[in-house]
């Protein structure tokens, strides 16, 4: 069966970049148009009739990297975190005007789209929801773009915000992380970590810790491929796995 779908791996020496140019050439609908890294000829590469370009590079590259996807009239698959959300609007305004589609995706594993899910699910009946976030200590940016991004669906799935609770006293700097929207988030950075992730909500009496545990980074590749082979089928922007999953929001049917 000839492959369809011909994908451009930047980022290909890093470790994902690594495990995406694997994943795909055992897909029978995909292939490995080019590897490209950074110092590599990208728009070479996207010339090669590539479909797809896959993203896990570093968050000053990854803007200017879909940006040329788009001029090759590629579709630019992201999972690259620490870009701005203006970057990341306008991206997603090219990829619908253009008709190219695309996706810039905070976490491709889906055992983490379910933690945030179950976490919407949990935030109205608690009174506080703190995020920890682990990671190697090699990642660029803290905190994570699941992090950030589950806090923000923490606040969006009540109708009044979470307490978060500030020290009278501050001893050590920095020692209650961030806060986004009225949830804490916390970042570790520590070899031997691939990702991980705690929700801790906490009422009255009682806690509720959803987590997700990632043990080897084969575990994000059913979303990477998952949503390449969605953007060519579909020709539109996802933000979220979700998205591509199909997923219903919280509170709706189904």
């Amino acid at each position: 069966m000839a492959a369809e779908i011909s994908v451009v791996v930047c980022g290909a020496r890093g470790k994902m970049g690594r495990t995406v140019s694997t994943a795909v050439a055992a897909q029978p609908d995909m292939a490995v148009a080019a590897e490209v890294d950074l110092g590599d000829d990208l728009a070479a590469a996207l010339k090669s009739g590539a479909t797809v370009m896959v993203d896990f590079t570093a968050p000053d590259a990854a803007f200017d990297n879909a940006q040329a996807a788009f001029a090759a009239g590629v579709a630019p698959v992201v999972g690259t975190t620490g870009m701005g959300a203006e970057q990341v609007e306008e991206l997603a305004r090219h990829a619908e005007s253009s008709g190219i589609g695309g996706a810039v995706i905070p976490n491709f594993a889906i055992g983490a789209v379910l933690m945030m899910r179950l976490a919407e699910v949990a935030a109205p009946y608690f009174e506080s929801a703190e995020v920890v976030e682990a990671h190697a200590q090699t990642k660029a940016d803290a905190p994570s773009g699941t992090a950030l991004a589950t806090a923000r669906r923490l606040a969006a799935a009540r109708r009044e915000p979470l307490s978060y609770a500030r020290p009278q006293k501050v001893t050590l700097e920095n020692t209650r992380g961030g806060e986004e929207g009225s949830v804490g988030v916390h970042s570790l950075r520590l070899p031997g970590v691939v990702a991980d992730q705690d929700v801790i909500f906490g009422a009255q009496g009682q806690t509720l810790t959803i987590a997700h545990r990632t043990t080897s980074r084969e575990a994000f590749m059913p979303g990477v491929m998952a949503t390449i082979r969605a953007v060519v089928a579909e020709r539109r922007f996802y933000r979220s796995l979700d998205q591509v999953l199909g997923l219903p929001a919280v509170g709706e049917g189904g």
